[in-house]
C-alpha cells in the first residue's frame, strides 16, 4: 500500500510539474502588438502576428511592445533665432515602434524612448530656429513658409530617431509664440507695418481713382461737345427745312400777303398779353383798316 501511495504523489508531482512547464511554455499575442522572445538578455526573435506561440519554459522571457501610434506631448521650451530673439515652442510627436529589435537593443523602455525622443525634438528645433529670423516665422504673410520649417523639423527628428528603432509619424507645432516679456514690442512692430502697408495701398488707391475720374471727365466732356455739336447740326438743318417748307408754302404774291398778314395777328396778339392794351397803327396799315372794318383791296 505504501508502495501504490508513493507512486501516486510522485504521478501528481509530475502531473502539476508537466501542467506548470507547459502553462509557461505558451504565450500569447495581441493584434496590436509586438512579443520579444528573450533569452539571456537578448532578443531571439519578434513575433508580430496574433496568435499563440512556443517559447522554452524558464529560460525565455516574453518583452511586449505596442504597434500603435503613441502621443508624446512635449514641454514648452524657449529657442533663439537667428536674429537672438527668444520664442517659446510648444509642440507633440506621434511616434511608433517600427523595429522592436534595434528598439530593444537601444532603449529598452517606452519611458526612455521619450526621453530621448524629448532631447532629440528641442535639439533639432533649438538647431533649426537659430536659422532663421523672428520676423519669417510670425507674420501675416502665406503659411507656406511656416509649413516648410515644420515639415524640415519633422524630418529632422525621424532621421535622429530612426537610430532607436523608431518611426516618427508627425512632430506637430501646437503654438510658437513670443516670450511675454517682448511680445508687446512685436506686436507693436507689426502694427506698425500694417499701417505702413495701409497706408500704401490707399494712397496708390486714391491715386487710381483721380486717373479714372481724370479719364472720365474727359470723357464726358467729348460725348458733351459732340452732343452739341450734333445738335446744333440738326437744328440748323431743321431751320433750314423750315425756311423750305415756308418758301413753298408762299410761292406767290398772294400767299405771300397772307403771311405777313398772319404774323402782324401774330404780334399784335403778343403786344396785348401785357397790361397795356393800347395798339397805335398807321391809318394805311392793313391791319387797321381790318379791325375798323373797312374792306381790304
Amino acid at each position: 500500500m505504501k508502495l501504490k501511495h508513493k507512486v501516486g504523489v510522485l504521478a501528481a508531482v509530475i502531473i502539476i510539474i508537466a501542467v506548470f512547464l507547459l502553462s509557461n511554455s505558451f504565450f500569447t499575442v495581441a493584434e496590436n502588438e509586438y512579443a520579444c522572445v528573450v533569452r539571456f538578455s537578448k532578443i531571439e526573435k519578434v513575433v508580430d502576428q496574433a496568435g499563440l506561440n512556443f517559447k522554452i519554459p524558464f529560460i525565455e522571457s516574453i518583452k511586449y511592445y505596442p504597434k500603435t501610434i503613441i502621443h508624446y506631448d512635449i514641454s514648452p521650451s524657449e529657442v533663439l533665432t537667428s536674429d537672438k530673439k527668444s520664442m517659446i515652442v510648444d509642440c507633440y510627436i506621434l511616434w511608433k515602434i517600427s523595429d522592436p529589435l534595434t528598439f530593444y537593443k537601444t532603449i529598452g523602455t517606452i519611458n526612455e524612448a521619450e526621453v530621448r525622443i524629448d532631447a532629440t525634438t528641442f535639439h533639432v528645433l533649438k538647431t533649426t530656429m537659430g536659422n532663421i529670423e523672428q520676423s519669417a516665422v510670425i507674420n501675416q504673410e502665406s503659411g507656406a513658409e511656416r509649413n516648410d520649417l515644420y515639415e524640415m523639423i519633422n524630418t529632422e527628428v525621424s532621421a535622429s530617431a530612426d537610430a532607436y528603432g523608431i518611426e516618427v509619424v508627425d512632430v506637430k507645432i501646437k503654438r510658437l509664440d513670443l516670450p511675454s516679456d517682448n511680445e508687446a514690442a512685436v506686436y507693436t512692430r507689426m502694427i506698425s507695418e500694417r499701417n505702413q502697408m495701409a497706408a500704401s495701398y490707399t494712397a496708390d488707391g486714391e491715386k487710381e481713382a483721380a486717373m479714372i475720374k481724370n479719364e472720365v471727365d474727359k470723357e464726358v466732356n467729348i460725348t458733351v461737345s459732340n452732343a452739341e455739336a450734333k445738335a446744333a447740326q440738326i437744328e440748323a438743318e431743321g431751320e433750314k427745312e423750315y425756311m423750305r417748307i415756308l418758301g413753298e408754302a408762299y410761292n406767290t404774291d398772294e400767299k405771300k400777303e397772307f403771311y405777313h398778314f398772319i404774323r402782324a395777328l401774330e404780334a399784335l396778339k403778343a403786344s396785348l398779353n401785357g397790361e397795356e392794351k393800347t395798339v397805335i397803327l398807321g391809318s394805311d396799315s392793313e391791319l387797321a383798316k381790318i379791325l375798323k372794318g373797312d374792306t381790304v383791296e
